[in-house]
């Protein structure tokens, strides 16, 4: 009886049905300019399914990879921008593609690492806003794979219209990984770890060392060694970071410290 109900019930229409490769694109388009993502993903989608070898499948791809992006599925546009790079590596628009894949994970992070350097703000005027962001608090793979994808782009396309601004973002990167690892320093630091402490220090001025963030890291090394009774480290550090930073905010923090040890110049 319920299978004979089942098949009383009437079929939902299609209304894409009898489309044509064209009108599905430009419906697709009017959707997702109208902010309809999730309506967009299926009329891209229902186009390739039909019409997979024409030459708005390929395009379909590309902007199904963008509308999941905009409706705030990163692992579906992730998803959609490496099967683009792998059906199509030598494709006009490929450049894009990793570019797109860039800002998926780079949007997926605003949050996810450290205290920004105004420095690397003012690389650019639209990552300014970002530099309020505290974005060290969350593991920064993310933005990791942002960066690599936005390194591909600048190596692969140095002439891309993307490549500036992709630029751009790996500086700003650079030194939130940067701040990353000096947030895990001043972590184990204020528990007294003193050996986590300096490694991650260490950590961030052998991978990042033209980074603002190095200033810090140095500091965390300065009063680690000290807490340890590495005196001649701690001496040689706390030159290097004079040389280096002369004006440094830090030496005043250095010099809130317990023992008079911190001025040797």
């Amino acid at each position: 009886m319920l299978l004979t109900a089942c098949g009383l019930l009437p079929e939902v229409a299609d209304e894409t049905k009898g489309w044509s490769a064209q009108k599905l694109y430009t419906e697709a388009k009017s959707e997702a300019a109208d902010g309809n993502y999730e309506k967009a993903i299926t009329y891209f989608e229902k186009l390739e399914a039909r019409y997979p070898y024409g030459r708005f499948a390929q395009q379909s791809q590309i902007e199904v990879a963008y509308a999941y992006h905009k409706a705030g599925e990163p692992a579906s546009a992730l998803a959609a921008c490496d099967r683009f790079i792998k059906l199509h590596p030598n494709h006009p628009s490929v450049d894009y593609i990793y570019y797109l894949k860039g800002l998926v994970n780079f949007n997926d992070d605003l949050g996810l690492l450290g205290v920004l350097s105004e420095k690397v703000a003012q690389t650019s005027e639209t990552l300014a806003p970002l530099a309020k962001q505290d974005m060290t608090e969350r593991d920064p793979k993310a933005a990791r794979e942002a960066f690599e994808s936005f390194k591909e782009l600048a190596t692969r396309f140095p002439n891309s219209k993307y490549t500036p601004d992709a630029i751009a973002r790996m500086k700003y990167l650079v030194n939130t990984l940067a701040m990353h690892e000096v947030h895990v320093a001043n972590y184990y630091y204020r528990r007294k770890a003193f050996v986590a402490a300096l490694n991650r220090a260490q950590n961030a001025l052998l991978e990042f060392p033209q980074a603002p963030a190095t200033e810090e890291a140095l500091t965390i090394m300065i009063k680690s060694y000290n807490e340890l009774g590495m005196t001649d480290l701690r001496d040689d550090t706390l030159r290097i970071m004079q040389k280096n930073f002369p004006n440094s905010r830090f030496f005043a923090i250095l010099k809130q410290a317990d023992t008079p040890w911190w001025k040797i110049w």
